[in-house]
């Protein structure tokens, strides 16, 4: 498949992405990465909050 090897990638990851995103507009596309990429950020902040918390109880108990 030329697309594959014009892009350097396996001809399995362009059927893949075929079957992923048929139907989907560039548009469409962007959209579902920009928002795969903010909920990656947010849970990133989510586990880093989570860890000082945890960090803060176990201080706190070793206070008493």
């Amino acid at each position: 498949m030329a697309a594959a090897r014009k892009h350097g990638v396996s001809e399995q990851s362009i059927y893949r992405w075929r079957n992923k995103y048929a139907g989907m507009e560039v548009s469409d596309v962007r959209e579902l990465k920009r928002v795969k990429d903010e909920n990656m950020r947010l849970k990133k902040l989510l586990a880093e909050r989570d860890l000082e918390v945890e960090v803060m109880k176990e201080i706190q108990a070793k206070k008493w």
